[in-house]
């Protein structure tokens, strides 16, 4: 597909209604971009409007999946081949001040233990400078970055936007935020980059499958790195990423396994249960934080035959 080029350092614009919902190659761009340009992804919602600050657990009970993580593009970088990488670099967030976290039935880590729906709506600080409260007792600090950042794959057909992929996607990692350098695979002719599902803050595993979810809008910049040649996704942080929360020490608990599933759902039910003993929290609710601000971590996944999966809740979320 040939596109015209553009002059470099050009400030762009996508409105929500170049939003979709699977990965295709043969999509057509939504516009095009020079290495060096800014694009504004307007109005990204996870959910296309369905969950609003009003809604409750019934919302969840009607949610339609097929209108569930869209992305906003795709945009074609010009210049870019198969084989080069697509720098991105998140600029700036526009968010709306209020977000939903919820547990989805059928959906998340422990999805055996959690067969009803839960909801919890939040109002945070448009500047994600204070922590935001958490009805049952806590208060997150934010940290706002996209949970979907991807290229299209070079295999033709539609993909859905749930999972990741060896291009990007839903790959959740919360410190692909502001300032970092993201690397992603070109597979295609002009990459067809496409974002969404913006964050207010997460936990590494998202376990619950929700995190801080919130309407925004991203400002991003590319650039091209040519001939690569990567197989998966890298990125480069400006500074740390792992003390953000560290301040008033953690609870941890683990679980063991030769099975990194099992053992990552006993660490997570093992937390739940310590926020019911020590914090008076229900279940519901112990597993809703869990997702937004705990950490997993692989432990030890040498000393076979079990491995070691902890999961770190940090303490300062209670002060």
């Amino acid at each position: 597909m040939q596109q015209p080029a553009r002059k470099l350092g050009h400030r762009h614009t996508i409105h929500d209604r170049d939003q979709h919902l699977n990965w295709d190659n043969a999509r057509k761009p939504a516009l095009t971009a020079a290495p060096g340009d800014t694009i504004e992804f307007e109005n990204i919602d996870a959910t296309c409007g369905q969950i609003t600050a009003q809604s409750t657990a019934d919302t969840i009970r009607t949610l339609d999946f097929a209108r569930v993580n869209p992305i906003a593009g795709p945009v074609y970088i010009d210049g870019a081949e198969p084989g080069d990488a697509l720098k991105v670099t998140l600029v700036d967030f526009t968010p709306t001040g209020w977000a939903w976290t919820a547990i989805v039935p059928g959906f998340g880590l422990l999805a055996e233990d959690f067969p009803e729906p839960a909801i919890n709506i939040w109002s945070y600080a448009k500047d994600f400078k204070t922590p935001a409260m958490y009805g049952p007792g806590a208060k997150v600090p934010l940290k706002p970055f996209c949970g979907t950042t991807g290229v299209a794959h070079a295999e033709a057909g539609q993909f859905s936007t749930i999972p990741p992929y060896a291009t990007g996607g839903n790959m959740d990692i919360r410190d692909l935020t502001i300032g970092v350098d993201l690397y992603l695979p070109v597979r295609v002719k002009g990459a067809l980059f496409s974002i969404g599902d913006t964050h207010a803050a997460q936990g590494d595993g998202e376990v619950c499958g929700t995190a801080i979810e919130s309407p925004m809008s991203v400002v991003a910049k590319f650039d091209l790195v040519k001939n690569a040649n990567l197989k998966f996704p890298y990125f480069v942080t400006p500074g740390p990423v792992s003390r953000h929360l560290d301040g008033a020490g953690y609870f941890v608990t683990t679980g063991i396994n030769p099975d990194l599933m099992a053992a990552s759902k006993d660490a997570v039910r093992g937390m739940i249960d310590l926020l019911g003993r020590e914090r008076k929290m229900s279940p519901e609710n112990a597993y809703m934080l869990c997702s937004v601000c705990a950490d997993m971590r692989i432990s030890e996944i040498v000393d076979q035959p079990n491995w070691v999966v902890s999961c770190y809740m940090p303490r300062l979320v209670f002060n």
